[in-house]
This record gives structure tokens, sequence and C-alpha cells, in this order.
């Protein structure tokens, strides 16, 4: 078994090898019929472009009279969030999508992630639009920082740019924006592209693939999607559309790889109705249900289940607000006339004929649902018996947080529900592998490159679509940076461009640079001292004895440890002569160096160290 990754003549490959279940299972069958067949599983050999151990190996350079389409991946390719890609033909750039991520928590103080767009900030005159899947922050949360340096036009469906131009406005950016809505089934032509926007179902609303017609050929981009046959706005999957260009032909599918390790089909939103209703029907008091704000559809069954069971409906959160704002406008969102009570007569009114949508799904810090597990929120409070409904999927790094806002409900006698074990309260809005299997068996590309996931995911639908055996081509496993060039005579790997992540203070809308997170990092890890010396400057002489300040320095004999740490700094001061004690930075580097080999000697640790000499 093999997958081949778009080498040009004499270019080098680089093997990894990994056992799939697929692979084992034919093997035990095979080991069945013939007992003395190696008892070892076959593997499955997939070859990676580019690799920081091995090199990249030789380029193969065409001419440059021959068109060509370059494949740009600026995140989204080795992580979840952070989604941006490029597509290049000539002097045209072609850009999907600008999403961030958050922070993981080692990145201290960090508010979210870019991707890193130097390429196209040296490429700004070139770069014709950006062209928006959905309304998703991994997908449109970084414009605001990356209209400040590439003001183009955004394409997008009426909900998706009316969520970014929230964001925009929030930013003071919206009146210099340009936007143009896109129809799905309509083409739009942006330089020598002829983009169609494809109807897909996600978790939320006016979700689009892109299918993007360049001289080369067809390119399709999936956005995040799942095949839902029976969604709750009666928009559905238009899967003629992506048959109609698989008879045609199609050079390369980039494809959701995010629910790659489910098997079978992921459920239609609706199977979320019945136990939610049931739960709603049986509560006592109160229900407080928490969801993704941009899960639009659910919000509208939550609706639907208060007029059935005769509850109103109270939105909290400011996520919460805005979007149901948003979908009610564009007339999205079907809310009956007296069916919502406003968060400040929340208190007031009849626990057991009200249902709190709040936002918060994810615990993050000062969110609604935060607020509300401690009793900090100023409209709502939960009581015993309130019934608290967690209908959104755990976000792999938020477990923590989660379960200790759930911990805080069941203190106070909550009927806390978080899982799909009595019956779906959540479903994913992400293809699992049959529905993945199906947009490749239309689509039948030549090539195909997973997007939207950590390695491992993009791994293993590499391995799904060669088992299924419709790419005619190559399967390719790209990483952010690493670009492909698609001429008529194939697919070539191309020198790596500037990627990565920029790190953002939301506060301030400014870079914070790494080294800045590393010293946040050492400060929090060893902590700080800072010894202070009063010297006369006229003599040179220590007036006093110096004190030690520390933060974050623990240690078991601490006072006798400062002590120590005062005798070092007095002692360095005593032994240097007069010229150097003239010259403070002299003096402060021989403090600091004498004080670290201290206080490492007693703690182990390398504490920040910030001599200050005053003056007297």
């Amino acid at each position: 078994m093999g997958i081949y990754h778009g080498f040009g003549r004499g270019e080098s490959r680089n093997d990894i090898r990994v056992h799939t279940e697929s692979a084992e299972e034919e093997h035990r069958g095979h080991r069945e019929e013939n007992p003395r067949a190696q008892a070892r599983a076959p593997v499955l050999h997939v070859v990676v472009w580019y690799d920081s151990e091995f090199g990249c190996g030789e380029k193969t350079y065409l001419s440059k009279s021959k068109q060509s389409l370059t494949v740009i991946p600026l995140g989204g390719l080795g992580e979840f969030g952070m989604n941006m890609m490029a597509f290049r033909f000539g002097d045209d750039i072609l850009v999907v999508d600008a999403g961030m991520m958050f922070p993981e928590s080692e990145l201290l103080g960090v508010d979210l992630v870019i991707p890193d767009i130097t390429y196209l900030k040296q490429n700004r005159q070139h770069v014709r639009a950006i062209v928006l899947t959905h309304g998703h922050e991994d997908h449109i949360g970084a414009l605001p920082y990356i209209l400040r340096d590439l003001n183009v036009p955004i394409y997008g469906t009426r909900f998706t740019l009316a969520l970014v131009k929230k964001r925009l406005a929030e930013a003071g950016l919206l009146d210099s924006a340009k936007l143009f809505e896109a129809v799905p089934g309509r083409l739009v032509e942006i330089g020598p592209f002829e983009v169609e926007f494809i109807a897909v179902t996600h978790s939320t609303i006016d979700c689009v693939a892109l299918a993007i017609r360049t001289p080369v050929g067809v390119v399709i981009h999936s956005g995040d999607f799942k095949i839902d046959q029976t969604p709750v706005d009666h928009y559905q999957f238009d899967l003629h559309a992506f048959a109609r260009y698989g008879n045609e032909g199609v050079l390369a599918l980039f494809s959701d790889s995010t629910n790659v390790e489910r098997p079978g089909f992921t459920p239609s939103e609706r199977v979320v109705a019945p136990r939610i209703e049931e739960l709603t029907r049986s509560a006592p008091r109160r229900v407080v249900l928490t969801c993704f704000a941009s899960s639009v559809h659910r919000i509208q069954q939550v609706i639907d289940i208060a007029d059935r069971v005769g509850r109103k409906v109270a939105f909290v959160g400011r996520s919460m607000v805005d979007n149901v704002e948003i979908a009610h406008d564009l007339g999205y969102l079907r809310i009956p006339d007296g069916m919502v009570v406003r968060p400040q007569d929340i208190r007031s009114f009849d626990p057991k004929k009200l249902i709190v949508l709040a936002s918060g799904s994810q615990a993050e810090p000062m969110s609604s649902m935060s607020r509300i597990a401690v009793d900090n929120h100023r409209f709502v409070t939960i009581d015993e018996n309130d019934t608290v409904i967690l209908s959104a999927r755990i976000i792999p790094g938020n477990e923590k947080a989660i379960f200790r806002m759930l911990d805080h409900m069941f203190r106070r006698r909550a009927l806390v529900y978080y899982d799909n074990s009595a019956g779906p309260i959540h479903v994913s809005g992400h293809a699992s592998q049959e529905e993945q299997k199906l947009l490749l068996q239309l689509v039948k590309p030549k090539y195909f490159i997973p997007v939207h996931g950590e390695y491992r995911h993009l791994f293993r639908h590499a391995a799904l679509a060669h088992q299924l055996g419709v790419v005619s081509g190559e399967i390719m496993l790209l990483e952010d940076g690493k670009c492909v060039e698609f001429t008529e005579d194939g697919a070539f790997r191309r020198d790596p461009v500037t990627a990565g992540r920029v790190l953002v203070d939301s506060g301030s809308l400014e870079e914070i640079e790494e080294i800045v997170v590393r010293d946040r990092k050492h400060l929090s890890e060893e902590g700080v001292v800072i010894p202070i010396i009063a010297i006369d400057k006229h003599t040179g002489r220590v007036e006093s004895a110096p004190e030690i300040v520390t933060r974050g320095l623990m240690s078991e004999n601490g006072n006798e440890m400062l002590e120590g740490a005062r005798q070092v700094v007095a002692r360095t001061v005593e032994n240097s002569n007069l010229e150097e004690r003239a010259d403070w930075s002299v003096i402060k580097e021989k403090i600091r160096v004498d004080l670290k080999r201290y206080i490492n000697k007693q703690t182990s640790k390398r504490p920040l160290i910030l001599p200050v000499i005053l003056e007297v």
C-alpha cells in the first residue's frame, strides 16, 4: 500500500510507517488462510513532502511559460483553528478564510492566536480578495487584525458577513472594509478565479464550500461540513453540485479532517431535540442551557421546545445576545411574539416557566456560565433543582475549566446533564468517516489534500482516501507554509514560505513577541528576585544593608536563604574596586552573577534577578 505525494522526477521521498485497522484486519484474514504467513501486520507507507529531519530533497523547476496554480497553506494544517489558505495563479492571490484560535495554557497573557501573514504582506499588491466559508471564529476571527495590514475585498454569505461586520465595527474598521455578499449556487469572478459558493451543512448557518475554477483546473475547498440530510433550516447540502464538478473533473480537493477518527456518519442536528425536550418537560424548576452562540440551529430547536412545553426563553451573554439578534434580523431565527424574557426580569419570572440560553459553554473566564456557576452573575443564579444542560462539545484543553464549572453547579444541588449517555444533547458539526468518503466519491479528485486538523487527523484522512481508491493522482500531506504547485505536468513542491502563529493581546490589538511569552513563562516558573543596594555616589560606599525582594521564589528555609542572599550581595560590593562601584552596569552584572549562583545552589531555581542601585 502506498500514498505518493506529488513529487517531480528525481525528488526524494521520506517514508513514515504506521499500522492501520484495515491493514490489521486484512493481515489477520490472510493469517487465518495461511498459518505460515508472517505474524507481522502490514503497514501503510506514506510519503511526506517536508520533513525537518531529512530535508526536502531536490526540486524540479518548471518552464516559466507553463501555467501553474500554487497553494500556500498559512494555517489549519497541523492545528485546530487559525484556518487560512492562499491560492496563487500568476500575479493573483485568492485567500480562503482568516481564522484565529485560542491560546494554549502556556501562552501566558495571550488572548488569541492568528496566522502569520508575512507572505501576504510581502505580496499585498497581488492579493485580490479573502473568501469566507462560514462565520466561526476559527475562520473569520483574524480579520480585524489582518485587515489593518491587508485591506482587500471580503466575500461571504449573509450571516457570515453580518458576524464580520460586528467584529469590524468593534475594531473600528467597518467603514473602510469592502464586503461583498455571496449567494450559494452563484458564480463570482475574482481576477482569474471563478468561484462558486456551494451550500453545505455545519453546526452554524449559511455555510459554503468553494469551487475555484482556474486556467489550470478546478479545485474544491470543503470548508467545515457534515452531510445533514434533515437540516433544521431545510437548506440542504448540495450533493448535486459536488457530483457535477466530479463528473467534469476536479484537479484537487481540500477536505475537512476534524472528525476523521469517528467511524460512521455524524447524526443530524435534529437528533438532540427529543432528549432536550424530555429534560425540559421533566425539569422541576428553571432550565439553564448553554451551547455555542453560533449554533443557530440548536438555539432554534430550544426556542421551539420552549414553545411546545409552555416556557419562555431568556438570552444571556454578549455573544449569545449578539448572534440571536443578527440571526433574527436576517430571518434565520424564528421567535414567536412574547416568547423572550429580558435578562433583568429573570429573577422575578416564574422559574418553572423559563429556559435561559447562556453563552460560555467552554467555561471561558468571565463568560456568563462561568459567572453563573460561582453566583456572580447580575441576572441568573443557580438554585437547588434547577436543570443545567451543557449542549456543546468539550473542546480538548478546556476539560478542567468546564468540569470545575460543572462542579460548582453540583454544589448548588442543580440537576446537571453534560454527556450523551442517556440520549444526545449535542452532536458534532463535522463530517465523520462515511461522509468524508462520500465527498471523495462524489468529487473524484486527481489530487487530495486533507486540511483542518492536527497532523494525525490529516494523516488518517489521507489513509482513508487511499483505502477508498477514488483519487486518480496523488494524496498529499502538507503543513503550514509548505507549498504545492499544480501544472499540466503534475504537482510539485515549492520553497516553503513564512508561516506560523502570531500572538495577540486583544485589548491593545498588538502583537506579543515570543520572547515576551518566554519571559512570562520564566517568571511564572522561577520567580523574580530584586536586590536593592544604596551606594554613596561620591565614596562608592554601601550606606545600608542590602534588601532582597522576592516574588514566586519558594524555599523551605526562606529566611535563612534571604539572609544568605543579603550577605552575597554585600560581599560582592565589598570585593569590588572603586571603579567597578562607580560603573553601575558592571556592579549590577557582578551582583546578578553571584546571586544567581547562590540561589541556584540553594533552591535549584534560576529566577530573574533585577538589581536596583539607589544613588544617595
